[in-house]
Order: structure tokens, then sequence, then C-alpha cells
């Protein structure tokens, strides 16, 4: 066990212990998080969280809890007497959870979810399951009955999936924590959504974002720090385009890491940011990694590792490592690896963060330029099946077949076969959103289709029902949205928008050509008709019949030329 922090147990929970002077603090840490869940029946950990610290709603010391990829966390600072009391409410509550404030948490939970801004890059990466989950939104709390509560909470929340730390100057009298036996749970699968990296794709968002999945390391802790020091000196103090620009480092305790660098941007600042932001990449990757910039971020590493609580806030970490089954480092070892640690231990941590890297660049730009690979927005390939054509004009086609359906236009399809379905949003209006494990999304709107009841209630049988989110009604502006309401967010990945933004191109570009060719034809005629109006008159030859009826039709035949570019104009403008 690493310097300062001492293994013991407590009623069969590992329990790490830290000396420390001043108030007492304590965490009770489980190997459970949004990870393990499945999309339509996302928020359950988190609700089970809510529930357990209700009855702690009225005490007067600090306490919180936290729901993450892989790991809830409960904590508490305060007195020993407070810190017996929170621990025993704790487990008390997880064996009989306060199912009279179900429906009241669900509430509390929404609530919390729309101030939440849900970042979008594990939705790319990991797809709908897993870890990107964390990108979506809880759509399974509201349909959550207590006893699918109950069994997640029996099945996760139990001793044997526990670790417990304490920092103090001693253990606390009286802690006696009451959780049902069960099982050390395993890390949370990782999956991709990326067939090739390093992948980008374009967001609404004016900044610049990129994560790296690196081997858990010194070096790479390192990496992240140079990383950091070199952007910020890059674009905000030399070339002044960024005001924060910043970078992290996550471990997933399964032997790999998280390294995420930010920069932000003003819309006319976006290019200059965004090439500046490759360009650091750029060099860390072909070794340019200045030795001050090392010494400077080891420094104060080291100053972590060395402080005098070092050892207490190491401790949360410390149980995490604990339940994946990776003992805590010693700090001997773990100081005697970073005074190790050289340029080029940080150039082969580039070179590996390169090959993973995922870019997030402001909408409207590319980064293919740069070697980074468009990150899909539609499938390869469309399901065969009945076909319905949109009831606007040149709009995507819907088909519907017997693995899943496809929304195609141009040539491009996106796709969610029945049997790789995340999750399928229902609304009472008839509307559907199936969200493939990929993290694409179909949009199946009965009116914009013409899909008759039978075909839409095979769509709803096809999909396994614990795949079916039932919700509210909509209001009319979603509905009107469509396919668009969930690109660029977290109801997918904008693969329906994509196809509907290349028909709607090419619907728009042939409108065009109508409007050039009929109103040339229009101008023309028209010109033809004045110039017969006004000179055809004075012809000695012409008689004032004849010249009257021929005005007459010469003007007909413009206003017949201009109707078509009329419509043109009114239908591009309905569109």
């Amino acid at each position: 066990m690493s310097q300062g922090i001492h293994h013991i147990e407590v009623d069969g929970i590992p329990t790490l212990f830290a000396y420390a002077t001043g108030p007492m603090r304590a965490g009770l840490v489980f190997r459970v998080g949004v990870a393990d869940e499945t999309l339509a029946g996302a928020g359950i950990t988190h609700l089970v969280e809510h529930l357990a610290l209700h009855r702690q709603s009225l005490a007067d010391y600090h306490f919180n809890g936290a729901t993450k990829a892989a790991f809830t966390h409960f904590h508490v600072e305060g007195a020993e007497h407070e810190i017996v009391a929170y621990l025993d409410g704790v487990c008390t509550s997880l064996l009989d959870l306060p199912m009279e404030r179900l429906e009241t948490e669900k509430e509390i939970l929404r609530t919390e979810e729309a101030r939440r801004e849900p970042g979008q890059l594990p939705l790319w990466r990991y797809g709908a399951q897993g870890y990107g989950l964390v990108s979506y939104p809880e759509w399974g709390v509201r349909g959550l009955r207590p006893d699918d509560v109950r069994e997640w909470a029996g099945t996760w929340f139990t001793r044997d999936n526990a670790v417990l730390w304490i920092a103090g100057e001693r253990l606390p009298a009286g802690l006696s924590l009451k959780l049902p036996a069960g099982r050390r749970h395993p890390m949370p699968a990782v999956t991709s959504a990326l067939p090739t990296a390093p992948a980008y794709f374009s967001d609404g968002k004016g900044g610049v974002l990129l994560d790296a999945v690196v081997t858990d390391t010194t070096a790479a802790r390192l990496y992240a720090g140079v990383l950091e020091r070199e952007l910020s000196r890059s674009l905000r103090q030399e070339g002044g385009y960024s005001y924060t620009a910043a970078g992290d480092y996550t471990s997933r305790r399964d032997g790999f890491a998280t390294v995420t660098a930010f920069a932000d941007a003003l819309p006319a600042k976006q290019d200059a940011v965004l090439g500046g932001f490759v360009d650091v990449l750029a060099g860390l990757q072909v070794g340019r990694i200045a030795q001050a910039d090392l010494e400077a971020v080891r420094g104060r590493s080291d100053a972590t590792l060395t402080a005098p609580d070092a050892a207490v806030r190491r401790l949360p970490g410390a149980a995490e490592e604990l339940l994946a089954h990776r003992p805590p480092r010693g700090l001997d070892e773990l100081r005697a690896e970073l005074w190790a640690m050289t340029p080029q231990h940080v150039h082969a941590v580039a070179l590996e963060a390169a090959g993973t890297a995922l870019l997030q660049a402001p909408s409207g730009h590319r980064a293919d330029w740069a070697g980074y690979t468009a990150a899909p927005t539609t499938s390869s390939y469309a399901v065969t099946g009945t076909r319905f054509e949109a009831v606007r004009k040149d709009g995507p086609a819907m088909v519907v077949g017997g693995e899943g359906v496809s929304l195609t236009a141009g040539g491009e399809a996106a796709t969610v076969r029945y049997r790789e379905c995340a999750a399928l949003l229902s609304w009472p209006d008839g509307g559907r959103r199936l969200i493939g494990t990929d993290g694409l999304s179909v949009e199946v709107e009965p009116g914009e289709y013409g899909i008759d009841a039978h075909t839409m209630a095979t769509i709803d049988a096809a999909v396994h029902p614990s795949a079916v989110v039932q919700l509210p009604p909509r209001q009319q502006q979603q509905r009107r949205q469509g396919g668009a309401a969930s690109a660029g967010q977290a109801g997918g990945s904008g693969a329906a928008q994509q196809v509907r933004q290349k028909a709607s191109a090419r619907r728009t570009g042939g409108q065009t050509a109508m409007l050039v060719i009929f109103g040339l034809l229009a101008g023309l005629w028209s010109l033809l008709a004045l110039s017969y109006t006004v000179f055809g008159a004075s012809d000695p030859e012409t008689s004032t019949g004849e010249w009257a009826g021929l005005t007459v039709f010469l003007w007909a035949v413009g206003a017949l030329l201009a109707w078509p570019a009329v419509r043109v104009v009114r239908s591009t403008r309905r569109g």
C-alpha cells in the first residue's frame, strides 16, 4: 500500500486510512456508474444515489454524492460522530431505499439534467453504450419502477463491490457498515464508434476540443501538462487567439487514461485557433518538447505528491484503483518514476495520442487537411424493405425492413438495425427515434412519410421492450424539427440530419437552376413584349387591333414564363 495510506477492513469492506488533523473526511465508493447502464435505462445509478442521500438532507455537516462513468462516490466531512451517522445512514438507505420519494427524486433529476451540458466526445468515440452514455440524457429515469431500482441497488451497491476511505486522527468509534453481500464487478467494456483514428467532427461550439486515449502512465500525465503549457503559450500568450487553453488527464482505471485539451475562440479567430491547435500537437509529435516545460510540469507533480495532505487527496482515487483491481502504488515508487522521465518518454506518449485522437472542430470547419478522418455521420449500408417517399417534394426516403430502418437520400443512408438499437424513443403522437449502439439515429415521423399504422406497429414490435423509452408529448416545435432535432446533440451524431441536408441541398440546387432558366426566359421575353408595346403602335402596316392583340399575347406568354420562377421562390421560402 502506498506511503501514508493504510489498508484495513471494516465489516468486510476494504478500507483505506490516512492520518490527518482537522475535520474528519470519509468516502464510500462503489464500482458502478453510467457506463454500466443501458441507454434506455440511463440514470438509474444516479437515482439510487439521490434516494440513498435523501435521509441526510437536513444534516448540518458537509456531504454529497457523485455518479461518474464507472464509480459512484458518497463522501462526507465533519466530526467523528457525524461521519459515523452519515455512513450508517447511507448503508441503511441502500438496504431500504425510500421509495415514497421515487417520483419526487425523478423530478429533481430532470431539473438537474436541464442545467447539464454533457460533452459530445464520448458519444462520438464510444457510441450509445458504455462510456458513451455520459453524453446522453437520463432517458431511463422516467419509466423506472420501484422493483427496478431495488434490483439495481441490490446488484451493485454491495459490500463486495465497495471500498471505504477515511482521513482523520483515528478510525471513528462505533463505525458500522451494513451492506448485503455481492460480488466485485469488472470494469465496463470499452466500445468504439470510430472506424479509424485520428478522427474529427464539426460541432456548433466555437472552440476546439480534443481527447486521446493513452496508456495510464507517469509519462502520459506529464504529456498532458506539457500539452497544456504549449497550447497556452501558442494560442493565448503569443497568438492572442484564445482566452482559455487548457488540458486535463483522467485515468479510466483500466490501464488507460484520457488526455483532454481545449481552446476557446471567437468566430473570427476559429481558423487561427484550429490551425494553431493542430500545430501544437504536430510539434509534440515530432519531438519538439522543451526540457524547461518538462521540468515545470514535473515540479508541479512532485509538489502535489509531497504536499502535507497528499495522502488524503489520493484516497478517492486509490479507492477507485482498488475497486479496479489495481493496488495503489507507493509514494517513493511514484516519485522515482516521475524524476526518471525524459522528453523522449513524453514524445512516445505524443505519438500514442496521435493515433487515438478525436478532434471537435467548430461548426463548418474541417480537419482532413491535418490528417484527421471525418468521423462517420452516415451508415455504410441501407436496409431493404418497404420504401416510403417523403411527403415534402425531393425529401429523403424512409425504408422500413425486417432488420431495421434507413433514411436515404443521394446515395447516403442513416441506418439503425433493430438488434443494435440502444433505445427507441416513443412519443404519444406516433413519432419514433431509433438510436443505434454506434450513436447514429433515425427519426421515424409517420406524417412526414405517410407510414401506415401497421408498419409503425411492426417497428415497435421489432425492438426489444427493454430498449423502448416512453416519453411525454412533444411541443409543436419539436415535431417540426423532425430528424434535425437530434443533430449534434445527445440524441445521435447527426446521421439523419446529414441525409436530410443532402436531400435539401439537391432540392435547393434544382430549384436554383429552374429559377435561373425561367427567370432569364421571362426577362428576355418581357423585353421583347416591352419593345413591341412601345414601337409596334407606330408601325403604319399594323392596325390598332392587331397591335393590341399581339401585345396582350406577348405579355401573357411572359407571365407564363415568370410563374415557374415565382413558384420556386415561394417553395424555397417555405423550405
